[in-house]
């Protein structure tokens, strides 16, 4: 064991906050709240932080900490009694001492495997009975991988059904010198149209006003090129057909209490999800989602970047 504690530390955090850091050798690291089960922090083996935290963040219970990649279930968005983007991003969740096998062909040891269960309050508040486990591993190449399982495990033989996202948080160092890659032509649904369905017409997403939107039937690979830091992220993902592109802009920024007022300009939110077509599970179902996060030096040519060299070169 004496080995392991130099790949995964268990620690305090803020507030006094238990959290896991994980560690791979060549000096990438990332940060993992049990409350919301939430990574916080991840850094390149040059100490870089690769995601957004907001520099208003509350990590106090129940309010959900603002950056890093909360996780959205059961629900994403608000609708019905549940609030806003579910339950599990502010509920307290354990180590998981005896997970069962995941099928996995990483060899890093830098990994953190939660579970969430419902208390008898919130069976009050959602009337189902689950497990949920997350497995969060930084692989030695420094990329980061989130896999979810969601069990059914009601025993009134009831199903289930729910929507689902990673909202991660992109540490970018500039809005207006952002590219997205790989949801051109798609169509979407705009959150600030009513959820209307449109379809994308440029070679490329750029920002330059708020941006609200949930593409439809996503590729498994999708590209955020961050201009200024010659750097691009590399987003792939199994099981979430789904991706949200969200900034908030100036205006947003300043109504939202922990978000400080210039935090847009370094921030972009590509979420894994699945939304249009919520998951359905009966009793002894599992759902699994993945998500897998990598950053790799990118360079233009003529504004352009060919995704397909970026895909390949990793």
């Amino acid at each position: 064991m004496a080995g392991e504690k130099n790949y995964v530390q268990h620690c305090k955090g803020v507030n006094g906050l238990d959290k896991v850091v994980l560690r791979e050798v060549r000096g990438c690291s990332a940060e993992v709240y049990l409350y919301g089960g939430q990574v916080t922090s991840w850094k390149n083996e040059h100490g870089e932080e690769l995601l957004f935290l907001s520099s208003k963040a509350i990590f106090k219970p129940p309010k959900a900490i603002r950056g890093g990649i909360p996780i959205c279930f059961p629900q994403f968005g608000s609708h019905g009694t549940l609030e806003q983007h579910g339950f599990a991003r502010n509920k307290l969740w354990t180590i998981d001492t005896d997970p069962p096998p995941f099928p996995t062909n990483n060899s890093s040891k830098a990994f953190v495997d939660l579970l969430l269960k419902p208390s008898e309050e919130d069976v009050k508040i959602w009337p189902h009975r689950y497990e949920f486990r997350v497995r969060i591993t930084l692989g030695p190449g420094g990329d980061l991988m989130l896999t979810s399982r969601i069990r059914n495990t009601n025993t009134d033989g009831k199903a289930f059904t729910f929507t689902f996202a990673y909202n991660t948080y992109f540490y970018v160092t500039d809005i207006s010198e952002v590219r997205v890659e790989g949801l051109e032509t798609l169509d979407y649904l705009d959150n600030l149209k009513d959820k209307e369905r449109f379809t994308e017409q440029g070679d490329a997403i750029t920002f330059e006003s708020e941006v609200d939107k949930v593409y439809l039937r996503t590729p498994t690979k999708i590209a955020i090129l961050d201009h200024e830091r010659k750097r691009t992220f590399v987003l792939r993902k199994d099981g979430l057909p789904d991706a949200v592109v969200w900034n908030p802009w100036d205006k947003k920024a300043k109504a939202i209490p922990d978000l400080g007022d210039e935090d847009y300009k370094h921030m972009l939110c590509i979420e894994a999800a699945c939304i249009e077509k919520p998951i359905t599970l009966k009793p002894g179902e599992e759902w699994r989602g993945r998500q897998e996060i990598s950053a790799v030096p990118s360079s233009y040519c003529s504004g352009q970047l060919d995704p397909e060299r970026v895909f390949l070169s990793y």
